[in-house]
This record gives C-alpha cells, sequence and structure tokens, in this order.
C-alpha cells in the first residue's frame, strides 16, 4: 500500500483529498504547516484527520516561512515591485520544505488541493492547466520540477469548487461548509499596506513623495511607493480630467508616475529567474500569464543570456515588476520566470 502525506490546512479542499486518497486505499497520514504564531487551522487539519481515522502532524515552519515567503513580500514592495507569495511559498514550503517533511515520515508521495492536474503523457510528467479554469492553480506551481511531478498527486484537478464542496458533504467532512481562505494567508485582513509598514517603517519606499506625470509635472504628494501598484486608479488623490493611472514606481527618487490608461499597454517584457519544467527550442511561440488573473496571451519567448524577452501579439495592460510570468503549450505548464 503506497503512503501518501496530505498537506492539510484544516480547509474543504486539503480534507476532501485526504478522504479521497483513503478511498482509494492508499496508506493516508495529515500534515498541517505551522506557519505562524497565531494559526488555528491545524486545529481544523487534526479534527479531520480524527474524523477519518488517520495520524496527524505538524510541521513547524515559521521560520522558513519568514525568510523566505513574508520576507520577500515585503523585501520587494520596498523595491518598488508587486510580488506574488502563493509561488514563492509552493517553491520553498509546499514543494520544498513539506516535500521533504513528507519523506522523512516514509510518504511516497505528497497530495495538495490545488486544482491542477499531472498527467503522464508522451513518456514524461507533465503539469497541466485544472478542467475547471475558474479554479485553476497551475500558475503557482510552475517551479515544480519533473522529479516532483513523479510523486506529487492533485486528486482535485478534474473538480469544479461546487462538485468538491458536494463531495466533503456527501462524505459529511466536519468543514464541508468551512468558506474560503483569504487571498494572502498571512497578511490579516488582508492590508498589506500596514503589514510591510510594521515590518520596516523606515524604508525608503514608505515615506512621502510626489506625483508625478509622464513629464515629470507634479500633480500631488502621495504616503510612500510601495502603497501603490501599477494600473490602481482609486486612491490617487488627484483631479484630472481623464482618468489616470499609475505606470511606473520610482523608489530612488520617492516618486509615482501616472499616465493614461493606454501607456499601460506593451508588448513587451523582460524576466528573470528562469525556472522551466520543461524547457523547449526557443525561441518558441507558446501562450502566457502575466498574473494569476490574467487571460491567457499569445507570445514568442526569445532567450537572452540569463534572461528571457517575451513580445505578446496584442499589447498586455499593466504588466508588472515582481510578478511572475507562466508559459503554456496547449494546457500545459512549460515553466516562468519573474517579470524584470
Amino acid at each position: 500500500m503506497e503512503k501518501v502525506a496530505v498537506a492539510m490546512s484544516g480547509g474543504v479542499d486539503s480534507s476532501l483529498v485526504a478522504a479521497l486518497l483513503l478511498k482509494n486505499r492508499f496508506q493516508v497520514v495529515g500534515i498541517t504547516m505551522l506557519l505562524a504564531d497565531n494559526q488555528i487551522s491545524a486545529a481544523d487539519a487534526k479534527n479531520v484527520c480524527d474524523f477519518l481515522g488517520i495520524k496527524h502532524f505538524v510541521a513547524d515552519f515559521r521560520q522558513i516561512f519568514r525568510d523566505k515567503v513574508e520576507n520577500y513580500f515585503v523585501n520587494e514592495y520596498l523595491r518598488g515591485k508587486t510580488p506574488n507569495p502563493c509561488v514563492q511559498c509552493n517553491k520553498f514550503i509546499k514543494f520544498g520544505a513539506l516535500f521533504d517533511f513528507a519523506s522523512t515520515l516514509g510518504a511516497n508521495f505528497l497530495a495538495t488541493g490545488h486544482y491542477a492536474r499531472i498527467i503522464f503523457e508522451d513518456n514524461r510528467f507533465k503539469l497541466k492547466k485544472a478542467a475547471d479554469l475558474k479554479k485553476d492553480q497551475s500558475y503557482v506551481l510552475y517551479n515544480l520540477t519533473p522529479d516532483k511531478l513523479s510523486r506529487i498527486i492533485l486528486p482535485l484537478g478534474d473538480f469544479s469548487k461546487e462538485k468538491t464542496r458536494e463531495l466533503a458533504e456527501n462524505l459529511n467532512l466536519p468543514v464541508a461548509n468551512k468558506p474560503d481562505s483569504q487571498e494572502i494567508c498571512f497578511v490579516p485582513n488582508d492590508d498589506y499596506k500596514k503589514f510591510i509598514s510594521e515590518r520596516n517603517p523606515a524604508a525608503q519606499a514608505l515615506q512621502a513623495g510626489k506625483i508625478v506625470d509622464l513629464s515629470g509635472k507634479i500633480l500631488g504628494n502621495h504616503n510612500g511607493v510601495a502603497n501603490y501598484t501599477i494600473g490602481q486608479r482609486k486612491g490617487l488623490g488627484i483631479a484630472a480630467p481623464e482618468p489616470i493611472y499609475v505606470t511606473k514606481l520610482d523608489v530612488a527618487n520617492k516618486k509615482v508616475v501616472v499616465g493614461s490608461n493606454d501607456n499601460l499597454f506593451s508588448k513587451f517584457l523582460t524576466a528573470n529567474d528562469v525556472h522551466w519544467i520543461y524547457k523547449p527550442i526557443l525561441p518558441k511561440n507558446l501562450q502566457a500569464k502575466i498574473r494569476y488573473g490574467a487571460k491567457f496571451a499569445d507570445c514568442t519567448v526569445f532567450e537572452e543570456e540569463n534572461l528571457l524577452k517575451v513580445e505578446f501579439s496584442e499589447p498586455q495592460r499593466a504588466i508588472t515588476s515582481g510578478q511572475s510570468i507562466v508559459f503554456y503549450d496547449k494546457d500545459e505548464v512549460l515553466g516562468g520566470a519573474i517579470i524584470y
């Protein structure tokens, strides 16, 4: 009997994963990652494990989570970038530290509640989009490797969220009706501005400065570059005859640059910190997403030393430094990089 460790957050998705694997006659253990001092999800996960009759473990990852995810999140914002902490968490925590911890328990596989699919096809493991594109989470998994894909199980990849809740209710799981977690799990009330300022209140990116237009004309004042994002319109406090948007964040000069909606569009970007699950021969015509919630866009990917140059068929709105660009060949994730 194969042993599977399930990453259990105390939510409905991961709880259903454990239940489904039990029904499929795997030997299942649950692991909850302790990521914060005041975390309460471990109790819900323990209740589910008791209900299912499986062992429950808690892995204390507070220090590595702070180092690799929280500090990264704060530092990127203070550099005038907009990071995706979920990408970092999946790379270093869920499929890094947790993956290794599962191995110490003798688990052959690690299972999670991600909505994505792993398929063995053409003599290799492929990471693919979820069947329900509204819930697809393949974007945040692009840092996986072929070796890890062979030891990861994603049972929810063919389900919709509605189906997941229906199955959880049919199995009488204690968390079947538990609400979904907030977007950034470690930021209280999704107030990232407060979170960043508490971590590094003296940072230059949090100091007041000027809002300027593309010609450098001063239009107003701001309370810190890190409090703004590319494409932002609300909260600028500027009366203008036409709508204006944040087009650039200049930390060094403490300036927020604004322009029209047309100024937000570009057909080109550069990316670094490149990771390929399966590297194609470049240049290559692919599809890409420039952020988690973006639509898929046709593009051509070029390689230049350790950087990727990407040209889109149609201009993309609000390409944002610090976000991940993830590349797809039809429904397969080939890899990704950080927008420079």
